[in-house]
């Protein structure tokens, strides 16, 4: 069950932007506003679900989602990665990263509470 989400993005008003949409939805949501302070926030406490940013400084998404997925607490923990690109390139590398999927930016907030409601529902 999907309860507490690490959201990470370089951009104050994406955190913002992500932020509202899933504390409104009823989620604990805890932002990060770069790969190195969410991987921080993600050793210090287990998150449900990850969102991440592809292009922030230092760290990239992808990067962090290999980092996560080398931790046995995120071996099977989603992770959706917040990008620009569509290239199947990227989402080769996103794939073989660990990535559960990814979303193209402009963010639709009610497509991303759908998209969590539907990994939160039970199998």
């Amino acid at each position: 069950m999907i309860r507490h989400i690490l959201a990470i993005d370089d951009s104050a008003a994406m955190r913002e932007i992500l932020s509202a949409t899933l504390t409104t939805a009823g989620y604990d949501v805890t932002v990060a506003a770069d790969g190195d302070e969410g991987l921080e926030h993600a050793l210090a406490m287990a998150f449900d679900l990850v969102l991440t940013d592809q292009h922030m400084p230092g760290k990239t998404g992808v990067d962090l989602i290999v980092e996560l997925r080398a931790n046995p607490a995120y071996e099977a923990t989603p992770i959706l990665l917040l990008t620009t690109e569509s290239g199947e390139p990227f989402k080769a590398a996103a794939r073989a990263a660990g990535a559960t999927g990814w979303i193209e930016k402009p963010l639709d907030p009610d497509m991303l509470t759908e998209l969590v409601q539907t990994l939160d529902a039970p199998d």
